[in-house]
């Protein structure tokens, strides 16, 4: 175990860990934050997208050992912004929602997109998708 102190959507989080433990784990666990789902544990789907230290990552494929001092923003913290209105009413015109499951993951990843580049062409948000399952274009 591990002392592990860093910032979840704005607040300081100090808790003991294992130092493997995922931080995905961590976020539906131990802080019931569970907007961040798991889909295939392999960083390959997407679901479990968060913004640390203000990039976005596969909370799957981050270990508690990687945490101390971060910065961690799950939807949760994301849907206090005004941008998350604007994402979250595309999202419903275009009927964006599919299942729900990986919502919270496109959401996180169109929020970090959109935070670099507020005008991004089709072969820019192919890219920036590709990392979650499910897409179609």
């Amino acid at each position: 175990m591990m002392k592990i102190e860093f910032k979840v959507n704005g607040k300081t989080v100090r808790l003991d860990s294992p130092p493997q433990k995922r931080l995905l784990d961590i976020l539906r666990d131990d802080l019931d934050l569970i907007a961040v789902k798991e889909g295939c544990g392999k960083g390959e789907c997407g679901s479990c997208t968060v913004i640390f230290n203000g990039r976005r990552v596969n909370s799957c494929l981050v270990p508690a050992l990687q945490l101390r001092g971060s910065s961690v923003y799950t939807l949760e913290g994301v849907q206090k912004w005004p941008v998350f209105q604007s994402i979250e009413q595309v999202f419903v015109e275009h009927g964006a929602v599919q299942c729900g499951f990986c919502t919270p993951g496109l959401i996180m990843t169109a929020y970090s997109l959109l935070k670099d580049n507020p005008a991004p062409d089709k072969s820019v948000i192919r890219r920036a998708v590709s990392g979650n399952s499910g897409l179609a274009f």
